[in-house]
């Protein structure tokens, strides 16, 4: 006869009067290639050839647009020191500071 499970801490079904005993065996490195190569070949969906394609493109499109905006963000904000100790350019809006000033 079983019991149910009280405690959350213990096996997640019926037990014994024994406490949970868990019978780990650790497999076998053919075992575990076997194993990878089953889940490859027969359980993980690969994508089509086409969605592929369409997804490489959307990558590659967002990598290039988040790479001009940040481009455009260090050129507006940017400060670059020169080896006297004076600063050079200021940026977009230091350009714009010092012509309204």
């Amino acid at each position: 006869a079983g019991r149910a499970l009280v405690s959350k801490t213990r096996c997640r079904e019926f037990e014994s009067l024994h406490p949970c005993i868990k019978n780990l065996k650790v497999a076998g490195f053919r075992t575990y290639i076997e194993e990878t190569i089953n889940e490859l070949s027969n359980k993980v969906s690969w994508p089509s050839w086409e969605d592929l394609q369409s997804s490489s493109i959307i990558v590659l499109t967002t990598s290039i647009l988040l790479s001009l905006i940040i481009w455009l963000m260090d050129y507006a904000f940017g400060i670059k020191s020169v080896p006297d100790g004076e600063f050079g350019w200021k940026g977009l809006l230091g350009f714009i500071y010092d012509w309204i000033s």
